[in-house]
């Protein structure tokens, strides 16, 4: 099983390369997976029919649980044959369809293949997780093939819509996937069918949110607009996604709960009325289109309807004739569709006020419209009759409400016998009045695949029997009927029967009152379901516009408030409601009284801060809470954590700095009376809040704490850093995702300021001139204009004086030249001492950036291009690199970073001990070092350069540069 659907995505992803080889023959071999998977299902059609069943399990994440189940069972083999048999078909049909210069082939037949993989995963799966992930590839496999003329704005309109649709009640499912799965103590399906749990309130919910999954997929009222548009989609799409495959999903769905929750009070109105209606409302609305595809497609979403209904109605005959019909729609709607084209290939148009005398030019591709149409009209002797007795007979012997099911069940078979005729009529009929619509041959390769699976239908209606064991497994699951039904072709003169014939001449009454029957639809049409899509999508733009207005203001104080009160009210509620604090261990104000002193303190700085005006204070203040934070650290014993605290407060605040060149150097925003009376009980409630809360999940611990088994992990290995320990070793994977997204986020950030530096005048020319501060190299800056004529001989920085003299300091860039090289060796240091004292490849990075900062604080841009000459982004991407590649390289025995471990004994150094986990942590140093000469440049060298511009230092036509200061 899983090599099947394994071989689907593989083959998907050479699609391209086959393509562009084979042209549109490529198609042929892309439809070997679905063929193969056809004739395995066959292979196990008498395993099926008994009753039994193949399973393969892979346990994907044990500790919740979750696995990879699948299992091929009576109703998952009928969908794996309509899934992979139609599938296969379909994509020979393509190779006759498409043309070798059509655009984007590759791309189209992969996507193709791989939803074909996807859709049989999703019957297989016997898990609700493993169900939801491919049901959610299925629904972006389709978005992609009904978007496959993205070129056009209907096309994309309609992907997107199937997208939005199909998505919000997949997650809606998977909600309740989970309510079940918890409820049931397991998430594999078959175990939930064979012993549901009890019908409590959260599993109607669950059972409501998986119908809501159910009846988006199949296109169900009030979702079934989508199904409708995604016609854009090319005919070979429409034919398998839309008739045979994936609006087939949602019906599969309610087919496998039905066992279980057909008895929950809300399945039976949903799946009943719903189905109804949508029976009735699709056919009516297919009676006055004029495109084929479109009374299909309305067609189809008739039958959908029914579908649900009959699987949904939870008694063994209705099952039976479910399962029946699903067999049934697939082998008359996918030729209808193929057929149509054909006509549309063969004639340039698909609109049936258009055609005429089309069935006298293509006569086979006629009397294969005519075998389909004729099965979906339930005509004898094809399945659709069989199978629609079925239906009838189980409805007619049902419930008060199944009967009034019925009711509407005929009235539909009315509409679809109706809008049957208004198709056969429309595509092959010569009309009078209209000459005859010239056409081009059929090749027999084109013909084939519909033929082959209308001639099925009509094979399967005399052999209808054949099925019945398989199909009767499924229906078995159900409670035995005292006279279970069997399907056959004839079950002699009855109220089945009558009905039939009901619906037939009700439908060619309305046929043949197409004219007046088309004016009356036309004149009470209610709006459609797409139109009432559209003013929701448009109703709720112009709510999130009024929103916005309303929220964002601009207000830096505006958004930390709310998101402060958004906070404050859950964590309120959750204290309130819960009152978690009971039986919690009184809170100790502190271990040590310095601990107290110093948070007085802290406190105190951050209370200054609203009594300051000017940013430069501020921002020192804010710092200080950030130092006395680190002091704590110190006080608690956890010098590590102190380190890294004050290297960072330390880059932060010089980064606030280098910012706040450019702004004024007092706060703008005037601050009235009440705005900061209402500011200051916020603050001090949010942050009373997140103390009790952080009180309260200490205090309230019930299990042991990971931190001695931790302690005792690590002193096996001779360590003594835990932190730097779990941080490159136990949990490295986490600390990796991190680097990630730090550098993501300094990559944004540079981005946004450089945006539009290659606009920018003097700086374009410069940087095509090849003379940016960062690729300028010593003999550059010994080139530059001498700031200060008076300067001392010996220049202690490299890009000195290139500052102007009243910038300059020459004590500080005698301290900066004499500290540069010991803060280098100290971030080293502090790199490979991690595992035994306080270090790491964090703090190691944010040391040497801090020598970096200092060269450029005492020398200017030129002098930071001096002391790191190679660009940020290879320190950031080298350093990425390698802690991924460390990482992915410990997989190979099953751990993470401890795969290679060396012992060795230096001359000079004595005894080490290196493992890949150093490789790591040097990979994080290196990232981090990137990170923050990517900020200095950003925030110092790039402002530098404008406040250089708007003094006028810069030369008019990108020569030599005068340096500013970054002091």
């Amino acid at each position: 099983m899983i090599a099947l659907i394994v071989a689907h995505f593989a083959l998907a992803a050479c699609a391209g390369p086959l393509v562009h080889r084979l042209g549109r023959r490529a198609f042929v071999v892309l439809a070997t997976p679905p063929a193969a998977a056809t004739v395995w299902a066959l292979t196990r059609w008498n395993t099926a029919a008994s009753g039994g069943a193949d399973t393969w399990s892979w346990q994907w994440i044990p500790d919740y649980g979750v696995a990879v189940d699948l299992r091929l069972d009576a109703l998952s083999e009928l969908m794996v044959l309509l899934a992979a048999g139609v599938g296969a078909l379909v994509l020979l049909y393509c190779a006759s369809y498409f043309t070798d210069d059509t655009p984007q082939l590759g791309r189209f037949a992969g996507n193709l293949l791989a939803f074909a993989g996807a859709m049989l995963a999703l019957v297989l799966a016997d898990d609700l997780i493993t169900l939801y992930v491919f049901w959610e590839l299925t629904t972006v496999f389709s978005y992609l093939l009904i978007g496959h003329g993205s070129e056009h704005r209907h096309s994309r309109r309609s992907a997107l819509q199937a997208l939005v649709v199909t998505t919000l009640g997949g997650l809606a499912m998977l909600v309740g996937f989970l309510i079940l799965g918890h409820a049931a103590g397991t998430y594999r399906i078959s175990a939930i069918v064979a012993d549901p749990p009890e019908a409590t309130l959260a599993v109607s919910v669950a059972v409501v949110l998986v119908l809501c999954g159910a009846l988006s997929k199949s296109a169900i009222w009030p979702f079934s607009m989508w199904l409708p548009n995604a016609m854009a989609a090319p005919t070979p799409v429409s034919a398998y996604l839309h008739a045979a495959a994936m609006v087939k999903a949602g019906v599969y769905l309610v087919a496998r709960l039905a066992p279980a929750f057909a008895d929950v009070p809300v399945w039976k109105p949903v799946v009943l009325v719903l189905g109804g209606a949508t029976m009735l409302l699709g056919g009516w609305r297919a009676l006055r289109l004029n495109d084929l595809k479109l009374v299909l497609a309305y067609g189809t979403v008739s039958q959908l309807g029914f579908l649900i209904l009959l699987a949904g109605t939870g008694n063994r005959d209705a099952a039976l004739a479910a399962v029946a019909m699903i067999l049934g729609h697939a082998l008359f709607k996918a030729p209808l569709f193929l057929v149509t084209g054909i006509v549309d290939h063969a004639t340039g148009t698909r609109d049936l006020r258009r055609l005429s005398g089309v069935g006298r030019s293509l006569p086979y591709v006629a009397a294969v419209a005519v075998l389909a149409a004729a099965s979906m009209a339930a005509l004898p002797p094809l399945l659709g009759f069989a199978a629609k007795e079925a239906a009838f007979e189980a409805l007619l012997h049902g419930t008060t409400a199944e009967r009034w099911a019925l009711a509407a069940v005929v009235a539909g078979s009315a509409l679809t016998t109706a809008y049957t005729l208004r198709f056969v009529w429309g595509a092959f009929a010569r009309k009078p009045g209209l000459p005859d619509t010239p056409v081009h041959g059929v090749g027999w390769a084109f013909l084939a695949p519909p033929a082959l699976l209308a001639v099925l239908g009509l094979v399967l209606g005399p052999g209808v029997g054949w099925t019945d064991r398989l199909l009767g497994a499924y229906a078995d699951t159900f409670p035995a009927d005292l006279h279970p039904y069997h399907l056959a072709l004839w079950h002699g003169l009855g109220t089945a029967l009558l009905l039939s014939a009901l619906a037939w001449a009700a439908g060619a009454v309305l046929f043949l009152g197409r004219t007046h029957v088309t004016r009356i639809s036309r004149r009470i049409a209610w709006p459609t379901a797409d139109s009432v899509f559209g003013h929701l999508l448009l109703g709720q733009e112009r709510l999130a516009l009024q929103v916005t207005g309303f929220i964002q203001r601009g207000s830096l104080s505006v958004y930390l408030a709310t998101t402060l009160l958004v906070m404050l009210a859950g964590q309120l509620a959750v204290l309130v409601v819960d009152t978690p604090w009971d039986g919690a261990v009184r809170p100790r104000l502190w271990d040590n009284p310095l601990q107290g002193a110093v948070a007085a303190l802290t406190c105190a700085a951050a209370l200054l801060c609203l009594t300051v005006r000017r940013r430069m204070k501020a921002v020192v203040l804010a710092g200080l809470t950030g130092y006395g934070a680190a002091l704590l650290f110190v006080v608690q014993g956890a010098p590590d954590l102190a380190l890294t605290q004050f290297c960072v407060e330390t880059v932060s605040m010089i980064v606030f700095v280098l910012v706040l060149r450019r702004m004024p150097v007092h706060f703008q925003e005037t601050v009235s009376t009440w705005r900061r009376a209402a500011r200051i009980p916020v603050a001090l409630a949010s942050a009373a809040t997140v103390g009790v809360g952080l009180w309260v999940a200490a205090a309230a611990r019930t299990a042991q704490p990971a931190g001695a088994a931790m302690v005792e992990e690590v002193a096996d290995h001779g360590l003594k850093d835990v932190v730097a320990t779990i941080l490159v070793d136990l949990r490295a994977w986490d600390t990796m995702g991190e680097s990630a997204v730090l550098a993501a986020a300094a990559i944004g950030v540079t981005s946004l300021i450089y945006l539009h530096r290659r606009s920018e005048g003097t700086m374009a020319q410069e940087e095509l001139q090849g003379r940016t501060a960062w690729s300028l190299s010593a003999q550059h800056s010994a080139r530059l204009p001498q700031g200060d004529d008076v300067a001392p001989e010996r220049s202690w920085l490299a890009a000195g004086s290139t500052l102007a003299p009243e910038h300059r300091s020459i004590v500080f860039e005698v301290v900066a030249r004499l500290l540069f090289h010991p803060i280098l060796v100290l971030s080293v240091y502090l790199l490979f001492c991690a595992e035994s004292l306080p270090g790491g490849g964090f703090v190691a990075g944010l040391v040497a950036g801090l020598a970096m900062i200092t060269r450029y604080l005492a020398g200017g841009r030129f002098e930071l291009a001096e002391a790191a000459p190679l660009q940020p982004g290879l320190f950031t991407g080298l350093g990425l690199f390698i802690s991924t590649g460390v990482g992915l390289l410990g997989l190979v025995d099953g751990t993470v970073l401890h795969a290679f471990t060396y012992h060795g004994h230096l001359p000079v150094f004595g005894d080490y001990h290196l493992s890949t986990s150093v490789l790591f942590d040097f990979g994080v140093y290196l990232l981090v070092l990137g990170v923050v000469l990517d900020i200095v440049r950003a925030l110092g060298a790039k402002v530098d350069r404008q406040i250089e511009r708007a003094a006028g230092v810069l030369a008019p036509e990108g020569g030599p540069e005068a340096g500013g200061s970054p002091r």
